[in-house]
């Protein structure tokens, strides 16, 4: 029954918590009993038991629990099967979505290696737009992910694509994760490329979109700052933060709240 399997989904990072502390006891016990029925979930026939295999998934990376070599040879093989090109549409949005959220839990040279050139691929699909939708609501995470180097190599281009997309959310995608995007790339990509690519945001025919750059524009420009001197700084969550200046900090006068948070990120996206 797959109500019965996803309730067994829902146990299992429990089970793996308890597991992890009982090690002495359970030395191989999830390796070797759990991490095979996560993997085999992944890809069953209910939507339903796969959703909930995702979200265990996704626990279980969160918490460090999975090892390097489940990841690289059992759960990556897994979506990147999932979200091949003559890949099923439904497993392969719910794959896509799976690797951008998998990106801000692995390490940096997994993302790039092994998901980084799947996720270009899909930037481009021409088959679905909603793949496409998700690579642009997600584009700011996986560039935080892999760092100025791949992003400016591999990603701008794409997101290029993505900025000139003929359906427009995915345009409003875009200019609502612009500053995440911008704050990766160097000072120089930012003014040549960046700064050109957000005034046609700004421009757009359609009134979402341009009403998406503009409440970007205060972010989009505070990445031009200087973070030493601005104090600005991005959060865990991808959010833009304040930093009070040491002589606040130190000043034993009343001072106003400098812990202003900007929203940056682009997970309400429609």
């Amino acid at each position: 029954e797959p109500t019965v399997r996803t309730e067994l989904m829902e146990q299992i990072p429990p089970i793996a918590i308890f597991l992890q502390e009982s090690r002495p006891k359970f030395p191989t016990a999830f390796f070797e009993y759990l991490m095979p029925i996560v993997v085999r979930y992944l890809t069953d026939v209910n939507n339903q038991v796969r959703k909930a295999g995702q979200e265990a998934l996704l626990i279980l990376l969160e918490q460090d629990l999975v090892a390097q070599s489940d990841i690289e040879n059992k759960v990556c093989p897994i979506l990147l099967d999932l979200s091949a090109p003559d890949s099923d549409d439904e497993y392969k949005v719910e794959a896509v979505n799976v690797i951008c959220k998998m990106a801000s839990v692995l390490s940096r040279t997994t993302v790039e290696h092994m998901l980084l050139p799947r996720f270009c691929e899909l930037c481009s699909d021409g088959k679905l737009f909603q793949v496409r939708k998700i690579c642009a609501a997600n584009f700011g995470d996986i560039c935080n992910a892999v760092g100025q180097e791949a992003t400016e190599r591999l990603l701008i281009p794409k997101f290029f694509e993505l900025c000139s997309d003929s359906v427009w959310g995915m345009r409003k995608a875009c200019a609502e994760c612009f500053m995440a995007v911008s704050y990766t790339t160097s000072p120089e990509v930012r003014r040549t490329k960046l700064s050109p690519l957000f005034i046609s945001l700004i421009s757009d025919t359609c009134r979402w979109v341009r009403q998406a750059a503009f409440q970007s524009l205060g972010p989009f420009i505070s990445t031009f700052a200087n973070p030493s001197s601005a104090g600005l700084y991005i959060r865990e969550d991808g959010t833009l933060s304040i930093r009070p200046s040491v002589q606040d900090v130190n000043s034993s006068s009343p001072q106003p709240n400098n812990n202003i948070t900007l929203t940056s990120s682009s997970t309400n996206a429609t």
